[in-house]
């Protein structure tokens, strides 16, 4: 029995930003899945299997014909629907001449796609990545296409944020992350990890925020929704303003978000974006807060991508297994049990005689 993939595959994954799919063939591996993504004339994206049912040379090879595509080896074409719907040479088409056809569907600025059973993929099961919309809260982000490492490695870093204190000294970065207790809480598909700093000095980036002297109550409110998606609440306020009860009226908010999608078992694309609710007309700002994540190897998420990357090709080397757990590593504890519980869930609809295969 061949041992099951570390993700689940009924659940919609972040394929592309909105603005990235246009009408011309675009490749992605989603769940080991090969997938060529495009925009019908319509506007709607389609997303086919990328590989021709003729002699498998990769679609995203070949090039549009109105809605369908036209296989870049021997003319086949395709129809959004995956259907066969030309041959060259004969006028008789092979009614089992198709390719699969995945579900799709644009929300929150990305095309998230369905790897799974269709019949399954209920748009209500999207997860929720309101931030990302561009109203509320602004930020332009970006992405790491086939970073080098298995997704649940960014996960367990986004849960854990001790390591700010660590990997992001000088920015985020701060001793009272490491002070200060914290709580996990869960349900059946979210864990949260909460953790307040109480009068503190602002680190680096959020003095400059906050623009304002004087010391800070600092909150990290990190939700994570199975199987792939993490949203950070994040911010300060003046000491004694109110913000543990709810009013941050004296401070600013952040968020940082990511929809983490598995390419195979040991790389991912990583959607990332940092927004925020003040300041919005801000385009400087907006520009600056950008760079201050990602900047040409110096920002925040360039620094995790070195860890996060040299920490799978330990695990490559040594392949030891479980990890040893401290007790800041509760939040990624609990994503990770969601996640087994969905592929475990996935597991036991397998009939018995395919799960031998």
């Amino acid at each position: 029995m061949n041992a099951p993939k570390p993700f689940p595959l009924n659940a919609w994954y972040a394929t592309a930003w909105s603005h990235e799919i246009a009408r011309e063939l675009t490749a992605r591996t989603i769940c080991g899945n090969n997938v060529v993504l495009y925009r019908r004339t319509d506007g709607v994206v389609a997303a086919l299997e990328d590989a021709c049912w003729h002699r498998l040379l990769p679609l995203s090879l070949g090039h549009l014909k109105g809605d369908d595509v036209m296989c870049g080896y021997h003319g086949l074409v395709f129809n959004s629907a995956g259907r066969c719907s030309y041959m060259p040479a004969q006028k008789t088409i092979n009614p089992s001449a198709c390719v699969r056809a995945y579900p799709v569907a644009e929300r929150h600025r990305l095309v998230w796609l369905w790897p799974g059973d269709p019949a399954l993929a209920d748009p209500a099961k999207i997860p929720d990545f309101h931030w990302n919309d561009g109203k509320q809260w602004v930020g332009e982000g970006g992405t790491f296409y086939q970073l080098k490492c298995d997704y649940r490695l960014v996960i367990d870093n986004l849960m854990d944020l001790t390591h700010e204190t660590y990997v992001h000294a000088g920015s985020i970065g701060d001793e009272a992350i490491t002070a200060s207790p914290f709580d996990v809480t869960h349900t059946g598909n979210t864990a949260t990890m909460t953790r307040w700093m109480i009068d503190i000095e602002p680190p680096p980036f959020w003095g400059r925020q906050l623009a304002r002297p004087g010391r800070v109550d600092r909150w990290q409110i990190v939700t994570f929704q199975a199987p792939s998606v993490v949203v950070g609440d994040v911010g300060v306020a003046l000491t004694n303003t109110g913000a543990p009860q709810g009013d941050r009226s004296q401070g600013v908010s952040g968020a940082f978000l990511a929809a983490i999608s598995p390419e195979t078992e040991t790389t991912c694309h990583y959607f990332w974006n940092f927004v925020r609710n003040y300041r919005k007309d801000d385009a400087q700002l907006t520009s600056e807060l950008q760079l201050a994540h990602v900047n040409g190897g110096a920002g925040v998420y360039d620094q995790d991508h070195r860890v996060l990357e040299a920490q799978q090709a330990a695990i490559d080397k040594n392949p030891r297994s479980p990890f040893y757990d401290l007790n800041i590593d509760a939040g990624a504890l609990w994503a990770r049990r969601l996640i087994d519980g969905m592929m475990a869930d996935e597991q036991a609809r397998v009939p018995a005689n395919v799960a031998a295969e």
